[in-house]
């Protein structure tokens, strides 16, 4: 074997590998939504979340993503550590899916025309040319994506293809014809190679591809490579623990925990039972035979079976054991501490999970922001210092979470193949300062109660009760935003814009009145500054909710994006009779209220 068929060999594994990665990820890309959706309903019925396991994984084509991802569901509390347990052992048998698509390569076209377009040397041509017809033509919204997926499923066949042509030579050499013999005779030797090879590719599907590839020479036999493949199922295995442990929760290195667990079990099944029926002489028939492409197929699909069977109810077991070695780690966790464990960036590659993470996480903010306007309502009407406190405590967390998403989506962007991702990242980014805003003035509002309060200020009751429709107007206004935001509701982010233009005019009415009640006394004329700082306040909680339903409309239409502002001046022009009748009907509703306050009689704004 020269240079050149070693250039070859490697020019044809470096393909292969590309090709399988290419089609993996875009089958993520597309199938990731399904996939949140499916894994997230998965229940308790071990059976059933085996079946999830070998399907998600058949489709992804890995196994090792599918176990990270089931552990970044865990961290997040979607799934549970014992409903993770059925899809650990379906992962690692839906990993031999892949291998079974690989053994194309021993079909016999001899006989029918029809066969030859199942051979790898028609599949990978036509995959490639309607990969880039897709891809050039874009004759659907995804057709990138669907085109992406066949590209890769051409770069994989045509990449085996060459080291099957490469690896022909290595019959008439000497050098491979005794590594491989040693193979046979030492399984010890046999298995670190499986595993070393697996560790090293972090993936168990390429191993096995390779070995197929391999069985090309026609040098290798049943007894030199059942050890290899027991060996790559450890090699694998390590690498998705120590993905899953990287500044993961303690649910999620269980996930990985338990999953060494369950192959070192199956490696020591494996080999036991394989010793056992060999000394009986129940496999001298197929001991020495030489193995192709199907039979390395059959023989990892076999393994994966039986061993799942055999071990699944051992599953608590490896749970229980999981939970001894791996503890909880110490102090007191939060609802803000578990939305922020749910940014795992193990998700970058399965976008639909990635962005549910970061939507579950500024739900958490918004909530969090909304509750300390209340709070800072309630400290204009009776101020307390512990609630003062709790205000200021919960701006904190808004603080670090905003920065925890906002670094998340940062990394998450390079990830992002699809335009329609990239549309819905934007948004997501927008949003995050604006919710980071509602929190900082809940605390300006907080503060300026705290400043009344200090000064032994207090406001009238008249406006207290002027206070409390505006109060009305604000808690409108955050429920259409949050309906907005948390449905993707267009009709409620539609009605937020006549809610902010009314809030403007009723700070603006509220401040000429309060000048007149200090006119006559009414109102501290101390109070006059912290009153007008309060009116401001209030608008731009307006404006951040105003922007929060731009950006849900601009999500749902994102042809608005290139002139938003005109859209939205437009509205206020007068230039949407929809607009104008919610505007008419939302001033109308807030004035009344005003008007029927006993305390006097405001005038409305002209």
């Amino acid at each position: 074997m020269d240079i050149f068929q070693i250039i070859s060999l490697l020019g044809g594994l470096a393909m292969f590998l590309y090709g399988m990665r290419l089609m993996g990820d875009s089958l993520k890309e597309n199938s990731s939504g399904t996939l949140k959706r499916v894994m997230g309903k998965v229940t308790n019925n071990a059976v059933k979340a085996f079946f999830l396991g070998v399907l998600v994984t058949a489709l992804i084509q890995s196994s090792t993503a599918t176990i990270v991802i089931t552990a970044g569901l865990v961290s997040a509390g979607i799934l549970t550590l014992r409903q993770s347990l059925g899809i650990i052992v379906g992962a690692n048998v839906g990993t031999t899916v892949t291998g079974q698509i690989i053994r194309l390569l021993d079909i016999d076209a001899s006989g029918t025309s029809f066969l030859r377009f199942l051979q790898p040397s028609t599949l990978a041509p036509l995959a490639l040319i309607l990969g880039i017809i897709l891809i050039m033509g874009s004759f659907f919204k995804n057709a990138r994506s669907v085109g992406n997926i066949a590209i890769g499923f051409g770069i994989l066949f045509s990449g085996l293809l060459n080291m099957t042509g490469a690896v022909n030579s290595l019959q008439e050499s000497g050098v491979f014809e005794g590594l491989f013999a040693r193979l046979g005779d030492n399984p010890f030797f046999g298995y670190l190679t499986g595993a070393g090879v697996a560790f090293v590719l972090q993936s168990s599907s390429a191993t096995i591809g390779i070995l197929q590839a391999f069985s090309a020479t026609g040098l290798l036999s049943f007894k030199s490579i059942y050890a290899v493949i027991v060996g790559i199922y450890l090699g694998d295995c390590v690498t998705t623990a120590i993905v899953c442990s990287i500044g993961a929760k303690p649910e999620a290195r269980r996930v990985g925990f338990i999953n060494i667990l369950y192959n070192l079990c199956k490696s020591a099944l494996v080999l036991a039972v394989v010793t056992i029926v060999h000394s009986l002489g129940l496999l001298d028939g197929l001991w020495d035979q030489t193995v192709n492409s199907g039979i390395i197929a059959n023989t990892n699909s076999i393994f994966n079976l039986c061993c799942a069977l055999a071990l699944l109810p051992m599953l608590k077991l490896f749970e229980g054991l999981s939970c001894r070695i791996i503890r909880d780690r110490a102090g007191k966790e939060t609802r803000f501490t578990a939305a922020a464990d749910a940014l795992n960036p193990v998700f970058y590659d399965t976008p639909a999970l990635a962005f549910h993470s970061s939507y579950q996480l500024l739900l958490t903010v918004f909530e969090s922001a909304r509750s300390n306007i209340a709070r800072a309502f309630q400290l204009l009407k009776q101020y307390d210092p512990n609630l003062h406190k709790q205000v200021l405590a919960d701006e904190d967390e808004i603080d670090h979470l905003t920065d925890k998403v906002s670094k998340y989506l940062v990394g998450f962007l390079p990830h992002l193949q699809n335009e329609d991702h990239v549309a819905i990242m934007d948004q997501y980014y927008k949003v995050t300062s604006e919710f980071e805003r509602l929190g900082d003035h809940a605390v300006n509002i907080a503060e300026h109660a705290a400043a009344l309060h200090r000064s032994n200020t207090a406001l009238s009751a008249s406006a207290l009760a002027e206070l409390k429709v505006l109060e009305q107007a604000i808690e409108n206004i955050l429920n259409e935003s949050d309906l907005a935001f948390r449905k993707r509701d267009v009709e409620a982010a539609r009605r937020i814009q006549p809610l902010t233009q009314v809030i403007k005019e009723l700070t603006s009415l509220l401040k000429r009145n309060h000048l007149k009640r200090m006119s006559t006394g009414e109102c501290n004329i101390f109070a006059d500054a912290a009153y007008t700082d309060l009116m401001i306040e209030f608008q731009r909680i307006g404006d951040v909710c105003s922007n929060v339903g731009i950006a849900t409309i601009i999500r749902v239409h994102p042809e608005l994006a290139d002139h938003e502002h005109f859209y939205f001046d437009r509205l206020l022009d007068g230039g949407d009779e929809a607009f104008d009748a919610a505007y008419r009907q939302k001033r109308r509703y807030y004035f009344e209220l005003l008007n029927s306050l006993p305390e006097s009689k405001p005038q409305e704004a002209q």
